[in-house]
C-alpha cells in the first residue's frame, strides 16, 4: 500500500490524521515503515536522521541487534503470561539495583501509569489527598499529569489550570502549582499545605530546564520534614542521563521515582521504584488487611518488554556509553548556537546530555516555565517543519533525543540542515 493511500486512510479513521498529540502540516504527513540506527523511513522511501526516537524510548537507535535477538528469543518462548516471568523477575532486578532510591519496584506499562501510580501510592500511604507540582512539567496523559503543564497565560500560584477539557473540577483543586527553580516559594507553598500534600512530583529535569543548585536539594528537605512522599518523574531520564538516571547526576533521593522509555528498550514498559515501604502497599496480600494500593494491569511486566529492556539496559552499562551520550548532546548544542550565530537569528539551546531543546529567543537567563513562555514558539515549530522537509525528524516546537547510534557526521549533517532551516526562518515575514 502506497503512502498517500494510506494517509488518506489516516484521516477517514483517525483523528487529525495522527497516533496522539503530534499534529503534522499535511504536506509534511508520512507513514514510517522502517527504522535502522539513526535513520528512519517513510512509505516512500524517504530516509530521516531520527531525534524523535520513539518520544525516547530508543536510546540505543532502531533496530540494536541485542535487543531484536532478546525480543524473538522471548517472543517465540511466550508473548505475555500474566503470571511471574524470569525477564520480569531479572529486570526488576537490575533497575532497584541501579536507582538509589531502589529498594523494591512494581511494574507498569506507560509512563502516565506511572506517575499515576506513584501518587496513588503516595495517597494511600499518608492518607491525604493533594499534590503539588510545577508549573510546565509533564507527568502524562491522565488527569492530574494534564494540569499546568502546557499554560500559556499566567495564573496565580498555587491554582492549577486544566491543558485539555474533560478533567474534573475536584482533580484541580486537589492539585497545587508552584513554579520550577523558585526553592523559596515551593518551600512557602508545601509549608503552608503540609497538612494536605501527599506528595511533591517533579520532573527533576523538567523538560529541557536544568534544576539550579539547592533546588531539588530544598524539596527533599521540606518534604522529609513534613513526611510529604517526594516523586520524581525520570520517566525521561531514567537511565538516559547517566546509570542512576537523574537522582545520581544531580545527587538528590526521592522516596519514589517514575520509570519509562528507555527502561522498555522500546517496547511498552513502565515502573514505579523506590522505598519498600511505600511499594509494599501494593502487594495484593494487603488487601482487607491495612493500607493497600491497587496497581496491577494486563501487560505488567510483559516479558517480552522485559527481555528488550533487559538486553538496552546491558548496553547502557557498558564503559564509556554516558560520556559518550553526554559528548554527542554537548556537540550538537554547540553546533546548533553556532549556526544560529552564523544567520544571524537568536536562539538558545537548553538541556542535559542526549536530550536538547532549541528555544528562540536572545540570549537571557531561562529557569522556569514563564521565562520559556517568552520565546518565539511559533518560530520553533516552523523550524522543526523545515528540519522535516529537509529529513531530520523531530517533535515540533520539543525536544531533540540523540542516541547512541548517532555518529559524527550525523551531527554535522544535521548542523547543515539547522543553517538551511534557520536561513528559511530568518527570511520569513
Amino acid at each position: 500500500m502506497n503512502q498517500q493511500d494510506l494517509l488518506q486512510r489516516a484521516e477517514r479513521y483517525l483523528p487529525g490524521a495522527c497516533l496522539g498529540m503530534m499534529y503534522l502540516p499535511p504536506d509534511l504527513r508520512m507513514v514510517m515503515v522502517r527504522g535502522q540506527g539513526s535513520r528512519i523511513y517513510d512509505a516512500n522511501g524517504k530516509e530521516y536522521l531520527d531525534y524523535m526516537l520513539g518520544s525516547g524510548p530508543l536510546l540505543l537507535g532502531h533496530g540494536r541487534p541485542e535487543v531484536v535477538e532478546a525480543v524473538q528469543r522471548q517472543a517465540a518462548a511466550g508473548s505475555t503470561f500474566f503470571a511471574l516471568n524470569e525477564p520480569a523477575v531479572r529486570l526488576a532486578e537490575e533497575i532497584v539495583g541501579a536507582v538509589p532510591c531502589g529498594e523494591a519496584i512494581r511494574f507498569q506499562t506507560t509512563g502516565s501509569e506511572a506517575t499515576f501510580a506513584a501518587l496513588r501510592l503516595a495517597r494511600a500511604f499518608t492518607g491525604r489527598d493533594r499534590v503539588l507540582k510545577f508549573e510546565g512539567g509533564w507527568h502524562g496523559g491522565h488527569d492530574v499529569g494534564q494540569l499546568s503543564g502546557t499554560t500559556a497565560d499566567p495564573f496565580v500560584y498555587p491554582q492549577s489550570v486544566p491543558d485539555c477539557d474533560g478533567i474534573p473540577q475536584g482533580v484541580q483543586e486537589d492539585v497545587l502549582t508552584g513554579p520550577f527553580n523558585d526553592t523559596a516559594t515551593a518551600t512557602a507553598l508545601i509549608e503552608q499545605h503540609h497538612r494536605e500534600l501527599a506528595a511533591v512530583i517533579i520532573e527533576p529535569l523538567q523538560r529541557a530546564l536544568k534544576p539550579e543548585p539547592g533546588f531539588l536539594e530544598g524539596l527533599r528537605a521540606v518534604t522529609q520534614q513534613y513526611g510529604i512522599v517526594l516523586v520524581f518523574d525520570e520517566v525521561v531520564t531514567g537511565f538516559r542521563l547517566a546509570w542512576g538516571g537523574a537522582q545520581e547526576r544531580y545527587g538528590v533521593v526521592p522516596d519514589l521515582a517514575c520509570y519509562g522509555k528507555v527502561i522498555g528498550g522500546g517496547y511498552p514498559l513502565s515502573a514505579v521504584v523506590g522505598k519498600r515501604e511505600l511499594l509494599q502497599l501494593a502487594d495484593p496480600r494487603q488487601k482487607g488487611r491495612g493500607r493497600y494500593c491497587f496497581l496491577s494491569g494486563t501487560l505488567t511486566g510483559n516479558p517480552v518488554a522485559s527481555a528488550a529492556g533487559l538486553a538496552a539496559l546491558g548496553v547502557l552499562r557498558q564503559p564509556g556509553v554516558y560520556d559518550r551520550l553526554h559528548a554527542l548532546g554537548r556537540r550538537l548544542a554547540e553546533g546548533l548556537c553556532q549556526a544560529g550565530a552564523d544567520v544571524g537569528v537568536a536562539l538558545q539551546v537548553l538541556g542535559d546530555g542526549p536530550v536538547l531543546q532549541v528555544f528562540f529567543t536572545e540570549y537571557r537567563p531561562l529557569r522556569n516555565h514563564r521565562d520559556l513562555l517568552r520565546a518565539d514558539r511559533k518560530a520553533a515549530v516552523a523550524f522543526a517543519h523545515e528540519l522535516i522537509r529537509r529529513g531530520v525528524y523531530c517533535t515540533p516546537g520539543g525536544k531533540l533525543y540523540l542516541s547512541l547510534a548517532h555518529s559524527e557526521a550525523d551531527l554535522n549533517r544535521t548542523v547543515e540542515i539547522a543553517a538551511e532551516a534557520l536561513k528559511v526562518l530568518r527570511r520569513a515575514p
